[in-house]
């Protein structure tokens, strides 16, 4: 007796095997290719028309800052994903210092618009797992740990290298969370406080990470102008201290470096025929989303944001800051150019002042008749500096380019703060819209190759193991999807739309999601690494 058999289904396994058509059980939570004919199941799904792979590997996610959530599981499941790389870009819930706790809940309110009243507590990766161990988990998660959070928990937002004795504190927090389970550790160095760090600091964390055959993955240092020089810097972190190597949303921003990440594909690729191993992970679409404080040079946030809104309260210092966005004495990653300016810069979503939700600032700014630049200063102080602004940097020609490489895999990159906050279509579309985009609209790949690519891929890279395939006795984490349908649901005015074609989810051998709605199981777990 199975638990459930989906009859007359076309058959992805995720391993570039030609599709075929036949019937898929699932028992105690596991695979069984080929059941027997004979033996029925407690539920039978009838696959006719329809296709079956494993379920998709969201390899860039911040889901874990708001994790058994409904709305983070919603956007996740939605999309056919059942296991997620959270902790990325430097940013985690853990390990907090009581102390510092103010300056990191600046820097995650990005991601959600309430913290558990239980954070204060999460002063180790060990603590913050009794935290997971209460929630109603529906999809599978895999952590790193945060650079810029266990900076901010040794130093708070210190703009200077650390002492001996803060780097021996920061890699003991490193070790704790690695020997409890962690994957590796993220960096985000266009973000206060990990933008301040140096590469030497990233090296000794990094052999930490090292030692228990974790993984570093990184938000480069830049993504536009310099892009060359971050790649540099990221493979010589991960090569001096010999892990493992993931480059964050792999782009080149900016209309002047459209065509650069190429030429950071040869360098990565050398990289690799010289022993490296080397991911690059990717969202399919030619805008990102993050904070809109991070369009402010990064000098001016080292007092925290509090102390940045007290900046743009003053004429004096709103002119200094203006100009240096447009003419900049300093490199920093300059999200104002890259966007070519307010036109390419559109209001996802604001805590308190929404009047510009919907709308790029240049927009905003001609419809009450405000120079641009005081309505984007504005802004912000009337939102306490916690916005988050899509940038329209990047050119389909570089997403197919990077796609295209073999190290490349998916990430939503996604951020859903609750239902009723905006977000970017990716955090509800990612998966759906590169299975529509690269396959059928612009056929980059056969469906056997895209679905390897967001499946079997990621699970390989990350050592997920018995995800990510259908093999008998694998994990049977499923999408059943409707080829015809299969694509995004949302728009950027819409973000929050469930994507079509999605008919049923499969995690740990329970149906997760059917008919657009969630069912209530919650068969989810925490993958630990190397366990």
């Amino acid at each position: 007796m199975y638990d459930v058999i989906v009859r007359n289904v076309k058959i992805i396994d995720g391993l570039k095997t030609p599709a075929y058509i036949g019937d898929v059980a699932i028992s105690n939570g596991k695979i069984v290719l080929s059941p027997s004919s004979e033996e029925n199941a407690s539920q039978i799904i009838d696959g006719t028309g329809l296709c079956i792979c494993p379920g998709f590997i969201d390899a860039h996610s911040h889901g874990d800052i708001a994790l058994g959530k409904d709305f983070t599981t919603l956007s996740k499941v939605s999309q056919g994903i059942t296991t997620d790389i959270g902790g990325q870009c430097g940013f985690t819930s853990f390990p907090v210092n009581p102390k510092t706790l103010d300056l990191l809940e600046e820097d995650l309110s990005i991601f959600t618009d309430k913290f558990s009243d239980e954070m204060k507590e999460f002063t180790s990766f060990k603590k913050y797992l009794e935290y997971t161990s209460k929630l109603p988990l529906v999809y599978n998660t895999k952590f790193l740990v945060g650079h810029c959070t266990i900076r901010t928990a040794v130093m708070g937002f210190d703009n200077r290298k650390p002492t001996d004795d803060e780097l021996e504190q920061m890699k003991a927090l490193v070790r704790e969370a690695m020997e409890n389970g962690c994957m590796g550790i993220s960096s985000g160095l266009i973000y206060t406080p990990g933008v301040y760090c140096d590469t030497d600091e990233l090296v000794e964390l990094c052999k930490v990470v090292k030692e228990y055959g974790g993984v570093y993955t990184t938000h480069m240092r830049n993504e536009s102008n310099h892009l060359l020089d971050a790649i540099n810097e990221a493979i010589c972190v991960a090569e001096k201290a010999d892990v493992p190597l993931c480059i964050s949303h792999y782009k080149s921003q900016g209309k002047a470096n459209w065509g650069l990440c190429k030429e950071g594909l040869k360098i990565i690729d050398e990289a690799i025929a010289r022993g490296m191993d080397i991911t690059l992970d990717q969202y399919p679409y030619e805008s990102g989303m993050t904070h809109l404080y991070i369009t402010i040079p990064p000098k001016y946030i080292s007092n925290g944001i509090g102390g940045l809104i007290d900046y743009l309260k003053d004429e004096k210092m709103r002119e200094e800051i203006k100009s240096e966005m447009i003419n900049p004495t300093e490199d920093f990653e300059n999200f104002y150019l890259n966007s070519n300016g307010f036109e390419g810069i559109f209001i996802a979503d604001c805590p308190d002042f929404k009047d510009p939700v919907g709308m790029t600032i240049a927009d905003y700014a001609r419809k009450i008749g405000a120079d641009p630049f005081d309505a984007f200063f504005d802004i912000l102080i009337k939102n306490k500096g916690v916005c988050t602004a899509i940038y329209f940097t990047m050119c389909e020609d570089d997403i197919f380019s990077i796609i295209k490489n073999e190290n490349t895999v998916v990430g939503t990159d996604g951020i859903v703060k609750s239902f009723e906050s905006k977000c970017h279509p990716r955090a509800y579309g990612t998966f759906p819209h590169a299975i529509d985009y690269f396959h059928k609209k612009n056929n980059l790949f056969t469906l056997e190759e895209i679905i390897a690519k967001i499946t079997n891929l990621p699970a390989t890279k990350y050592k997920i193991a018995n995800k990510g395939a259908i093999k008998d006795g694998y994990d049977a984490d499923l999408v059943i999807f409707d080829y015809d349908k299969i694509g995004p649901g949302n728009t950027y005015q819409e973000p929050d739309l469930v994507s079509e074609g999605i008919e049923y989810v499969i995690v740990g051998g329970e149906v997760v999601y059917h008919d657009k709605k969630l069912t209530g199981k919650a068969p989810g777990k925490i993958v630990l690494h190397n366990a």
